[in-house]
C-alpha cells in the first residue's frame, strides 16, 4: 500500500468546473464512473480482456483521485465546527486485525457511528495462554467476511453506499494484518472505494476526537497497552513528537502476565481481572521499587517491575495451576496483596513520566488545555483516577475515551480514516481482480511519532528511522513539494 498518499488536489475553482458545488461528490463521482464505462465497448469478448480491464482500473484510479480531491475541495469550503470541518456524506467501513480481535465498523463524517462488530478471541488466549500469531490469523481468517456484512447490515448500508474503507496496516501482528488488509481491498476493487491505511496507535489517540468534538490540536497523549507505552505531544493530524517509550515491556503486557502468573481468569483477558482482583489487597503490603526513579527521559520499564512481581509470588508460595476460585483465604489475601501493590506502582510509574512530559511540553506548546489517555490499559478505573490528578496538577483536562472504544475497535480506525481523508490522503481503490495470494504491504513495526531526541544519540535516532520510518516522517515528506513544484 503506497503510503505518500496525495495531500493537495485541484483547488475550489477546478471543482466548481466540473459542476459538483451543487451535487453530492459521492453521487458525481459514480456518475463519472458509470459515463466512463458506457464510453467503452459492450463485447462480451471484451468485457473478458485483460486489455479492457486494466483500462478500467486505470480509470478508476484516475477518477478517484479527482473526485475525492474535488470532495475533499467543497469539505474545506463549508463552515468549520469547532476545530473540525465536518465532511457529513462522508461513510467510511473501518477494518482492525492487528492482533486478537475481529472488529469492523462504520462510522459517518458527522461522527454518528452506524454500528460496531467485534469478535473476540478470549477463548484462544485462555488456551495458549496468550496470542500465538498463527491461531490468532486463522480465526481472524475464519470470521472476517461474517463480522464485515454485519457491520454493513447493522448499518443498514451496502458496499455501494460506502465512502471509503480504512483499514489498520501496522503495527501488530504481520500475520494478522494482513488478514485484514485483504478484505478491505476485497471491498475496495469491488465497489471502486479509495482505501486509507491507518497506524493502530494513532486511531487510539484520534478516537478522542470523535467522543470530544471540540478537542483541538495541540494536546499530550498517553497510550498504554499490552504493546505500547507512549507519551507524545501531538501537533497537529499525523504531526507527533513522542517524548517517551517502553524500553523493554508495555504496562498491559505486565498486567496480563502477572494475571496469568496469579491465576486469574483470562477470559476477559488479564488486565480487567487484575484490576477487580487488586480491589480486595492492600496496594501497600508488598514493597516493589518504581522503576527508572533516577532517570530523567520520559520513558518507561516495566521488565524489572514483572521480576520483582514473580520473586513475591515465589516467595508466598503461589500456584497458578490452583485457579483463584479454589485458593484458600489467605492465598486468595496474598493473591490480591500483589496485585494492589503492583498496581500501585505502575501506575506511579505512568504518573512520574506524564508529570515529567506534561511540564516540558507545556513550555514548547503553552496551549496545550487537554491530556488524551488512550488505549486498552486507559479502560482501567484507578489508571483513569490516578492520570485524573496528574491532568488536574498540571492544569489540564483528562480526556478519556469511553471503556468500549479504548480497547481495539473498528471505530477508532473508520474515525481516523476520515480525519485522513479530509486531508486528501487516502490510496487508489484495489484492482478488482487483484489476486488472493498477492503479499500485501504492513508494517508491523511503525513507529507514530518523531522521538524528541533532546539529551541522546542522534545517530542511533536516525538508524532507526531508517529502519522503521514514522508515521510523521512519512506525512512530512509527502506534503514536501515535489520536483518541478513551486515551493
Amino acid at each position: 500500500m503506497n503510503s505518500n498518499r496525495p495531500t493537495s488536489g485541484p483547488n475550489l475553482a477546478t471543482a466548481h468546473a466540473v459542476g459538483t458545488e451543487d451535487i453530492h461528490p459521492l453521487l458525481v463521482s459514480k456518475m463519472m464512473l458509470t459515463s466512463c464505462f458506457n464510453t467503452l465497448p459492450k463485447s462480451p469478448l471484451l468485457y473478458l480482456s485483460a486489455t479492457f480491464q486494466r483500462r478500467i482500473a486505470s480509470r478508476k484510479v484516475l477518477l478517484t483521485r479527482r473526485m475525492m480531491s474535488a470532495h475533499m475541495a467543497l469539505a474545506e469550503s463549508r463552515p468549520q465546527n469547532g476545530a473540525i470541518s465536518i465532511a457529513e456524506d462522508l461513510v467510511v467501513l473501518g477494518i482492525e486485525t492487528s492482533c486478537d480481535d475481529t472488529a469492523a465498523a462504520v462510522v459517518r463524517g458527522d461522527g454518528e457511528i452506524l454500528s460496531q462488530v467485534i469478535a473476540s478471541q478470549a477463548d484462544l488466549l485462555v488456551k495458549y495462554g496468550g496470542v500465538a500469531p498463527k491461531m490468532a490469523e486463522e480465526a481472524h481468517s475464519g470470521v472476517i467476511d461474517q463480522v464485515v456484512q454485519e457491520a454493513l447490515d447493522k448499518a443498514c448500508l451496502s458496499g455501494k453506499d460506502l465512502s471509503a474503507v480504512a483499514v489498520t496496516i501496522g503495527p501488530g501482528l504481520s500475520l494478522c494484518l494482513r488478514v485484514g488488509v485483504r478484505k478491505a481491498r476485497k471491498v475496495s476493487g469491488l465497489f471502486g472505494l479509495p482505501i486509507v491505511g491507518i497506524h493502530h496507535m494513532e486511531a487510539h489517540a484520534l478516537v478522542a476526537r470523535l467522543t470530544e468534538r471540540d478537542l483541538q490540536f495541540p494536546f499530550m497523549v498517553l497510550l498504554v497497552s499490552g504493546g505500547h507505552n507512549l507519551i507524545l505531544l501531538a501537533r497537529d493530524l499525523g504531526q507527533y513528537l513522542q517524548l517517551g517509550t517502553t524500553i523493554d515491556d508495555a504496562i498491559g503486557e505486565a498486567y496480563d502476565k502477572i494475571a496469568k502468573w496469579l491465576g486469574l481468569d483470562l477470559s476477559r483477558s488479564g488486565g480487567p481481572a487484575l484490576e477487580e482482583l487488586a480491589l480486595e489487597g492492600d496496594s501497600k503490603s508488598v514493597k516493589f521499587a518504581i522503576p527508572m526513579k533516577q532517570h530523567k527521559d520520559c520513558n518507561f520499564s516495566y521488565a524489572g517491575l514483572k521480576t520483582q512481581v514473580r520473586l513475591a509470588i515465589q516467595a508466598r508460595n503461589i500456584n497458578a495451576e490452583i485457579p483463584l476460585s479454589s485458593a484458600s483465604h489467605d492465598d486468595r489475601k496474598a493473591r490480591a496483596d500483589i496485585a494492589a501493590s503492583f498496581q500501585r506502582v505502575a501506575v506511579l510509574h505512568l504518573e512520574e513520566r506524564c508529570e515529567r512530559a506534561i511540564e516540558w511540553a507545556s513550555k514548547v506548546e503553552p496551549s496545550i488545555k487537554r491530556f488524551v489517555v488512550s488505549g486498552g490499559v486507559a479502560s482501567n478505573k484507578y489508571v483513569r483516577a490516578r492520570l485524573d490528578e496528574v491532568a488536574k496538577k498540571n492544569g489540564l483536562q483528562l480526556v478519556c475515551p469511553p471503556p468500549s472504544l479504548c480497547t481495539d475497535n473498528g471505530v477508532m480506525i473508520a474515525w481516523t480514516g476520515i480525519e485522513h481523508l479530509r486531508k486528501g490522503r487516502f490510496d487508489p481503490p484495489a484492482p478488482f481482480d487483484e489476486p488472493e495470494d498477492i503479499l500485501y504491504d504492513v508494517r508491523p513495526r511503525w513507529p507514530l511519532g518523531e522521538e524528541h531526541t533532546e539529551g541522546r544519540s542522534e545517530a542511533r535516532s536516525v538508524r532507526t528511522a531508517r529502519m522503521h520510518p514514522s508515521l510523521t516522517s512519512i506525512i512530512q515528506a509527502s506534503m514536501q513539494p515535489q520536483d518541478g513544484q513551486a515551493s
